[in-house]
């Protein structure tokens, strides 16, 4: 059985669009959609209780906010399978614990508190750091629907080795979904030291580092179906830099992160952390296998 898409909410106008977004992604894919309001509520209720209900407030504003994005969901697809769920948890821990029987989280750049915080949620953050589905955050203005997309392709960051192959095989099945083209893109720089003025050198050593950034790209790539249509890319900068700009053109940009054995912090790696406060579009982080200490 295929695995539900899972969405976070907490009635924040960025969760709301993350609703709408995951519903078109689970229409598409033709799974369920799993709709989680997860809170502490025990540790706000203090005085005000939901008398007539006889539970605490914070636990029938969860109902309300959890029953509302649900609606919302089933409205904008009335045959799609949609399920509320309220949990008695810190959000994060909660959708990262969703995600281990979900194909995929999606969740809003910030909530309810982004005034306060920086470029991105901290529950954002973290889910895409630890969980061990793909979670995708919606970044940008065009986060309101899946498809169609503004700019018809999906682009996916292709990393130094070969760690990458669920990042690929995501971003593949993804543009396969939307029927639109793949644009792989393999980043590269020259170092400043091997740079040279002798006119009889010049341009050797940025030839070797694009060449081999060409055949770090075909390796990633080695595995893709035939008929899947993909465009490959090279472009000379850094990594972060080049795809935060990529960003504004693309429906979604999806890297990888590294998950490392026993190491239980952010495990993003800084390309991944970078476009997660850049990108211009929804961003997919996919976990790669996990690796020995």
């Amino acid at each position: 059985m295929d695995l539900p898409l899972v969405v976070g909410v907490d009635g924040s106008e960025p969760s709301l669009r993350a609703v709408d977004w995951a519903a078109d992604e689970a229409a598409l894919r033709g799974v369920g959609l799993r709709v989680v309001y997860a809170s502490l509520w025990e540790r706000y209720e203090g005085d005000s209780l939901a008398e007539d209900l006889g539970k605490p407030s914070e636990e029938v504003l969860a109902e309300d906010v959890v029953e509302s994005a649900a609606r919302r969901a089933r409205e904008r697809h009335p045959d799609l399978k949609v399920t509320p769920v309220v949990l008695p948890e810190e959000p994060e821990y909660a959708l990262v614990h969703e995600g281990r029987q979900a194909s995929a989280v999606v969740v809003g750049s910030r909530g309810r508190s982004g005034v306060a915080e920086f470029l991105l949620g901290s529950v954002s953050l973290t889910v895409a750091a630890q969980a061990d589905c793909p979670v995708i955050v919606l970044r940008g203005n065009q986060d309101k629907q899946a498809v169609p997309g503004t700019h018809g392709r999906v682009v996916l960051g292709v990393g130094e080795d070969g760690a990458e192959s669920p990042a690929v095989r995501f971003a593949v099945g993804e543009a396969q979904l939307r029927g639109v083209p793949l644009e792989a893109v393999r980043a590269w720089r020259c170092p400043a030291h091997e740079t040279t003025d002798h006119p009889l050198m010049a341009g050797e050593p940025a030839r070797l580092h694009e060449q081999r950034a060409v055949e770090a790209l075909e390796g990633a790539l080695h595995d893709v179906p035939a008929e899947a249509d993909v465009r490959r890319r090279t472009v000379e900068g850094h990594a972060r830099r080049v795809l935060a700009d990529l960003s504004h053109d693309a429906d979604l940009l999806v890297v990888g992160a590294k998950r490392r054995e026993g190491h239980f912090g952010l495990q993003l790696g800084r390309v991944a952390h970078a476009v997660l406060h850049h990108s211009a579009c929804p961003v997919a982080v996919v976990p790669g296998p996990v690796r020995p200490k």
